[in-house]
């Protein structure tokens, strides 16, 4: 047994990983700040559970980035780099926003809190871009096995970041001296200091610049082609040929465009069930009578530790067996383990069915991620990292903001019908399911070429 894992958890001891798993960290940190902590807000203020579901529709932000995704791809940031110069001046936007919040009383100025709340989401969602880009700048397709190495590690850095930092808030403003707009200082100083571990990465190197210019030298020639002399505006026309449109056209005609709009179709699906759920967690869990220290001990701090072992398991597991059989197994376990919610709703607040649930729920979930980010990536030409990552990571986010929004309003319509209502969420995996089953012939080919691009370079390096 050893000697079988033993050369799967080698793949973990590239020094490139630590800097994946920070980012990570700031990645997940935010969900924090503008989810669950913003949920318990609002909840101990006395909204309605239709009213916190809506304010959901923040995250939106997540779902949109790749309208400017392409943004990252070419324009760079002066001293820090492409990569770190956007992750560190969107940390900073972050920080501010949290400062804000701060000084801001919910209930006279609740749109004001909703505005500001929005902007960090499309900070943090670009931030978000960079991050997920840096990944696969840093670790090439052709690293297969890194590359799904490094998928869990950001998985684990991510549930770092919001489900260990995320604990803190829950912990601190059930002492009698602090508010929620207390709080929002302390989560300031927190990304404060994940920040600086920014400054501490190194910027990747890529050949982006140089097929960006032989992209550009191809329009050039297709606009001289059609009478657009050589003018500004012919200049200004390429410039957003090369930016805007190049990252998904490269996308489709490397796919053709029956597969690319079937992997796009198979990421919408996969994460709704899960993102039903998770948007009224916290509620559930408070309806049911559990206090924010419970919340705090059991939702974030076992879920972290939890999603970090499972993280780094699922990743071997999707190495040895390969990415496909990973999301069928994560999607069939996500679908089981929202049951065990199903069944808390039954038995009332039990502390044991409750650590029960989030072990399982924390698991399913970690190994579901890690399959779906190393999917992603795999799908990914590093050239335009940020702008095709962003497009599926918004497409399978459109499901988990815009739509889980409303799970709020299916709840009140069942009239509070909590086990019902994760019976739902579990059987809402299963399209996805049946779709990745019909196209996991073309996602097994595409994995096979990348593994036999990295033979290749090995025995020539």
């Amino acid at each position: 047994m050893i000697a079988q894992i033993k050369p799967l958890f080698k793949h973990y001891l590239d020094r490139r990983l630590l800097t994946v798993f920070m980012f990570g960290v700031a990645s997940g940190f935010p969900w924090i700040i503008i989810g669950s902590a913003m949920t318990a807000w609002l909840k101990d203020e006395g909204l309605s559970r239709s009213a916190i579901g809506l304010f959901g529709l923040v995250f939106t932000a997540y779902t949109f980035n790749f309208c400017w995704s392409p943004l990252l791809d070419k324009i760079k940031i002066p001293i820090l780099g492409q990569r770190r110069g956007w992750i560190f001046s969107t940390q900073l936007l972050i920080i501010l926003g949290c400062i804000v919040l701060a000084t801001i009383p919910i209930q006279q100025q609740f749109f004001m809190i909703a505005l500001v709340s929005l902007g960090i989401a499309i900070s943090s969602a670009t931030q978000d871009i960079a991050i997920d880009a840096y990944r696969i700048d840093i670790i090439k397709a052709n690293e297969h096995e890194k590359m799904t190495a490094a998928a869990s590690v950001a998985t684990a850095g991510w549930w770092t970041g919001y489900g260990g930092l995320g604990a803190i808030p829950f912990f601190v403003v059930d002492s009698p001296n602090w508010n929620w707009n207390d709080i929002y200082y302390l989560l300031a100083a927190i990304m404060a200091v994940i920040s600086v571990f920014t400054l501490l990465a190194k910027e990747p190197t890529t050949l982006r610049e140089k097929i960006q210019k032989e992209a550009e030298a191809r329009y050039q020639s297709y606009l001289s082609s059609e009478g657009i002399s050589n003018s500004v505006f012919s200049r200004i026309l390429n410039w957003l040929l090369v930016t805007l449109f190049e990252p998904f056209r490269e996308f489709f005609q490397r796919n053709g465009v029956r597969l690319a709009l079937s992997i796009l179709l198979f990421i919408f699906l996969f994460k709704i069930g899960e993102a039903f759920l998770g948007k009224m967690s916290l509620v559930f869990y408070k309806e049911l009578g559990f206090s924010n220290s419970d919340i705090g001990a059991y939702s974030k701090l076992v879920n972290w530790w939890v999603t970090i072992i499972f993280s780094v398991l699922g990743g071997m597991v999707n190495i040895r067996y390969g990415i496909v059989k990973g999301l069928l197994v994560g999607g069939i376990a996500m679908a089981g383990s929202n049951l065990m919610f199903s069944a808390m709703a039954i038995v009332g607040p039990n502390k044991s069915l409750f650590l029960a649930t989030i072990i399982v729920d924390g698991f399913t979930a970690a190994w579901g991620t890690v399959a779906m980010v190393a999917f992603i990536s795999l799908m990914c030409n590093s050239t335009f990292s940020a702008s095709q990552y962003a497009l599926m990571a918004s497409i399978s986010n459109f499901g988990r903001t815009l739509l889980a929004s409303t799970s709020g309003i299916l709840v009140d319509w069942m009239d509070g019908n909590w086990s019902l209502f994760f019976i739902i969420t579990a059987l809402m995996v299963i399209p996805s399911l049946l779709f990745l089953w019909s196209i996991r012939k073309q996602i097994n080919h595409i994995e096979e070429q990348n593994k036999s691009a990295n033979a290749q370079l090995s025995s020539t390096g």
